[in-house]
C-alpha cells in the first residue's frame, strides 16, 4: 500500500525545467497509466470498510469529468461461500467526478479520474470484507472485490484493479507474530512519530468476528484504526496503539466452546505475555500509562486482563462486555475496584446483555466504592454522522464501540456528563490522563 517517491521527484524536477502548465502534462502522461487499470480507496466507516472512489487512468489529459459519463458495476465473491444476489453484484451510484492523480488527490489536470461513490451501511456491495459463518463461528474476511467501470460515451471498459489504498491502515505495521508456549497471535501496531518523552500505550481487543492471522480484519472491521487519527493522538501527546489478534476467539475454552467467565479461556496468558514482550521491546512506552480496552469478546478478554493484573493497567476502556456477571466474585470486585474503568453499552443489545454483564458488574463496583468507574448506557446505537437518519437510524445494539471509537461517549450512567476538573470529557480525554 506503500507509495513510490518518484512521482513526487519527477515533479519537482519537472517544474524546474518547464512552465507549470506544460509540466502537469509532462509528468502525468509519464505517470503509471495503463489501459484499464483502476485503483480503489477504501475508508473505514462505523459499520466497517467500504470502497468509497475509484480512480481509473486515461489516456489523454484532461481538466474536467463528468460522472453521468460513468457507470460502475460490481462482482463480489469468495471461494467455497455461497452469496445472496443482492450481495453478489450489482450497480454503484457515481455521486460525482474529478480529475485527479492516480492516488485519488484533486488536480487542475491530469490523465487519472477520481469517481466518488454512494456509501450506505445497508448496502453490501459497498465493502470489500463479508462476515461469513462457517464451522459453527463468524469471521469477517477479506473477499474476491471486483469492479467493472465503463465510459459510456466511449464505450471504454476499466476492469482490472492495480492496487487499493487504504490510508488509515497504512499507519499500522501489520507483521507483528507473537509465541508464547506454543500459542501464536498476530498483532498490528502503530508508533508515534518523533517520540523525545514515554508515552503512553493503548491497546485495543477486537470482537468475536475478527479472529485470524491478518490484524488489518481487526483494525477495519469496526474502526480501531480510528486511534491512530491524529486527533484521537492529540489527547495523548501521542501514543502507541497496539491491535492483538487472537486465531479463533478471544472467549474460547479448552473445550473449543464459549466461555463467559465460568471457565478458562486458552489465550489470557498468551496475549498478558505478548503484551509485556511489546512494551518490553519499546522502552519509550510509559509503563504507567497502559490502557487495555475492547468490544464484546474483546471487552470479555479485557476485565479478564483487569482481573488477572489490576496492577499493571492503568485504566480499561469496554464496549459491550461479554463476560457474565454471575462468574465475577466479591473477591475480584475488591480486586479491581480501584481500576478506572468506563463501560459503553447499548439497552438494545441482545447478543451482550446488558442485564446479564455491564449493569450488575457496575453496580457492584459503585457498592464496593470504587472511585474511578463510568458507564455510559445508550439506548441505540445511531448513526453519528447524521448522513444515514442521525438518531433515527438504528445500528444492531451490540454495535455499541462505535462510541468508543468515534470518541462520542461523554456520559454517565445517570446521565450526567463525565467530568474532570469541572470540565466535562469524552472517553478519550478521560483515558488520556489516567495513571496508574
Amino acid at each position: 500500500m506503500k507509495k513510490s517517491l518518484l512521482p513526487i521527484l519527477l515533479i519537482l524536477f519537472t517544474l524546474q525545467q518547464l512552465p507549470i502548465k506544460a509540466a502537469v502534462a509532462k509528468v502525468y502522461q509519464e505517470s503509471s497509466y495503463t489501459e484499464g487499470n483502476y485503483t480503489i480507496i477504501i475508508e473505514g466507516y462505523d459499520w466497517g470498510p467500504a470502497v468509497k472512489k475509484v480512480v481509473v487512468s486515461i489516456k489523454d489529459v484532461v481538466t474536467e469529468a463528468n460522472a453521468s459519463d460513468f457507470s460502475v458495476a460490481v462482482k463480489r465473491t469468495k471461494e467455497g461461500v455461497e452469496m445472496q444476489p443482492a450481495e453478489s453484484q450489482g450497480d454503484r451510484e457515481v455521486l460525482f467526478a474529478y480529475v485527479s492523480d492516480e492516488e485519488g488527490n484533486r488536480i487542475a489536470e491530469g490523465n487519472h479520474i477520481s469517481l466518488v461513490l454512494l456509501v450506505h451501511p445497508n448496502n453490501p456491495l459497498d465493502s470489500p470484507i463479508k462476515y461469513i459463518f462457517k464451522n459453527g463461528r463468524g469471521s469477517n474476511q477479506w473477499i474476491d472485490y471486483r469492479m467493472n467501470i465503463t465510459h459510456t460515451p466511449t464505450s471504454k471498459i476499466w476492469d482490472t484493479e492495480a492496487e487499493r489504498i487504504y490510508s488509515d491502515l497504512d499507519r499500522f505495521d501489520l507483521e507483528g507474530t507473537y509465541t508464547s508456549d506454543g500459542t501464536a497471535l498476530s498483532y498490528g501496531s502503530f508508533e508515534p512519530e518523533g517520540a523525545s518523552t514515554k508515552m503512553p500505550l493503548i491497546i485495543w481487543l477486537h470482537g468475536g468476528g475478527e479472529g485470524g492471522t491478518d490484524p488489518s480484519i481487526a483494525l477495519i472491521a469496526n474502526k480501531a484504526t480510528n486511534y491512530a487519527t491524529p486527533e484521537i493522538q492529540s489527547y495523548f501527546g501521542g501514543a502507541y496503539v497496539l491491535v492483538p489478534q487472537t486465531p479463533t476467539f478471544w472467549m474460547q475454552s479448552v473445550s473449543g466452546d464459549y466461555t463467559r467467565g465460568d471457565t478458562e479461556d486458552i489465550y489470557n496468558k498468551a496475549l498478558f505475555n505478548l503484551i509485556e514482550n511489546y512494551v518490553t521491546k519499546h522502552p519509550k512506552i510509559d509503563t504507567d500509562r497502559i490502557y487495555v480496552g475492547g468490544c464484546s469478546n474483546g471487552g470479555y478478554m479485557s476485565l479478564k486482563l483487569i482481573l488477572n493484573h489490576p496492577e499493571y493497567f492503568a485504566a480499561g476502556y469496554i464496549s459491550a462486555l461479554a463476560y457474565q456477571n454471575e462468574y465475577i466474585t466479591d473477591e475480584e470486585i475488591e480486586r479491581i475496584k480501584n481500576v478506572p474503568l468506563w463501560f459503553v453499552h447499548s439497552k438494545d443489545d441482545t447478543t451482550t446483555v446488558p442485564d446479564e454483564t455491564v449493569v450488575p458488574l457496575y453496580n457492584r463496583l459503585i457498592s464496593a466504592g470504587a472511585p474511578r468507574v463510568h458507564f455510559s448506557f445508550y439506548d441505540h446505537v445511531v448513526d453519528l454522522t447524521g448522513f444515514y437518519g442521525g438518531k433515527d437510524y438504528y445500528f444492531p445494539g451490540h454495535w455499541s464501540w462505535i462510541y468508543s471509537h468515534a470518541n462520542n461517549a461523554n456520559f454517565d450512567f445517570n446521565r450526567e456528563p463525565v467530568q474532570i476538573n469541572g470540565k466535562g470529557v469524552t472517553i478519550m480525554e478521560w483515558l488520556a490522563v489516567q495513571k496508574r
